[in-house]
């Protein structure tokens, strides 16, 4: 009777900890999705100060795409 009594035990503490590792896959992505809604967040308002920062610039459409196409090296 001990091995059956071994046998639960072990089946019980596996079952326990898939239920460990299932909830903190779970918060895994929770964390995920809120990092990638900042990251976004974060490009979105980056991409509205550059819009910002071309419009008071003063400078043409074609003076900017100048500016934005030439290389380092040259």
């Amino acid at each position: 009777m001990a091995r059956s009594y071994k046998r639960t035990t072990i089946d019980e503490k596996i079952d326990k900890q898939k239920e460990i590792v299932s909830r903190a896959k779970d918060r895994y992505d929770a964390e995920l999705q809120t990092l990638e809604e900042l990251m976004q967040k974060r490009s979105e308002l980056r991409n509205k100060e550059l819009l910002k920062a071309i419009e008071t610039s003063g400078r043409s459409f074609e003076e900017i795409m100048e500016f934005l196409n030439t290389s380092d090296a040259e």
